[in-house]
């Protein structure tokens, strides 16, 4: 009977099609490549690591780990004064507070990243005897994997070493820049936060205290402009633009200013610069919303930011089935 059954179900019904669920078929795209990449990354984590040259480089695994770490700790920058930012920071205004933070947590992991590579340095020189966590080390930078003690230190991130250190850089140009004078910049890289949770709540603190509203009837309203960072010289008066962001199972369309189904493997397309503010809660508009969920990354779960109310002609639900959701990274 069983064997009936199963027949039945591979000739008659319809193969499985991400329309089933009621996603768009770049759900499948995207679970393919994310199933390809995890697959991949295994089998090259099975590949031994004693190995005398690196097949195809023509230099040894060794040398190969010492030439990545080299070039990290050459471009690496010093760590922030701290002090002297304190200094600049008279007024402790929520906006400084949160640039002060994400300083003192830059500095956290920029030393550890040194340290330890320093250290590994040393153990591959064989000045120091190698140990598990610098063995683990190694292996990571071989793989071009975060190390476990960078990530216990970092923000959420699915990217290789290399991506993800061009990121790291980037991130610290951008609190260097607002911490040389700690003035708003014109538009906010919100993906450049360890914690963008606190720059989003210092918008309402700021609205709070200047027209003396309660934090707790207050809200985040998204206002999705027509353009792009470039286009912003000055920072608003109340609130933030902020960019960056990325919508994945749908997209935003600019001339209708509304959310409508994506185009074809074009899996997470920038959406334009957005205004946040503060407003009353009672003051908010509801209707012909989608409430779109913003994580930090394509894993979703745990690093979920916010909530913000995006214009829709469709039903909600029918965005909430297709999961659709703006990213912090694409």
């Amino acid at each position: 009977m069983r064997k009936y059954v199963l027949l039945y179900i591979d000739n008659t019904l319809p193969p499985e099609s991400p329309y089933l669920y009621g996603l768009h078929p770049n759900a499948e795209i995207g679970f393919l490549t994310q199933t390809s990449e995890k697959l991949f990354r295994t089998l090259l984590e099975m590949q031994p690591r004693d190995c005398a040259v690196c097949e195809g480089s023509g230099t040894t695994c060794e040398e190969k780990v010492r030439t990545t770490l080299e070039e990290i700790l050459e471009k690496l920058p010093y760590e922030f004064n701290i002090g002297e930012l304190l200094g600049k920071a008279e007024e402790k205004t929520p906006y400084k507070v949160v640039a002060l933070q994400e300083c003192e947590r830059m500095n956290i992991l920029t030393q550890e990243i040194r340290r330890s590579l320093q250290e590994l340095s040393l153990g591959l020189k064989g000045e120091l005897t190698m140990t598990s966590g610098m063995e683990s080390l190694q292996n990571a930078v071989f793989l071009d994997m975060v190390p476990d003690s960078w990530n216990m230190r970092a923000y959420p991130s699915m990217s290789g070493l290399t991506m993800w250190f061009i990121d790291l850089l980037a991130r610290i140009r951008e609190l260097d820049t607002w911490s040389s004078d700690f003035l708003l910049p014109s538009a906010v890289w919100l993906a450049g936060f360890f914690n963008p949770q606190s720059f989003l709540t210092a918008i309402m603190q700021t609205m709070a205290r200047r027209n003396k509203w309660p934090l707790d009837s207050m809200c985040l309203q998204c206002d999705v402009t027509k353009k792009n960072r470039e286009d912003f010289s000055v920072a608003p008066r109340e609130g933030a633009y902020v960019h960056g962001l990325y919508m994945e199972g749908a997209r935003w369309d600019t001339q209708s200013c509304m959310i409508v189904e994506a185009r074809l493997k074009d899996l997470t397309p920038a959406m334009p610069v957005l205004f946040i503010r503060a407003i009353p809660i009672d003051k908010q508009d509801n209707k012909n919303m989608y409430q779109c969920p913003v994580y930090k990354t394509r894993q979703r779960g745990p690093t979920y930011v916010w909530t913000f109310n995006l214009k829709t002609k469709e039903k909600a639900s029918k965005w909430t089935l297709a999961g659709v959701a703006m990213l912090l990274q694409s």
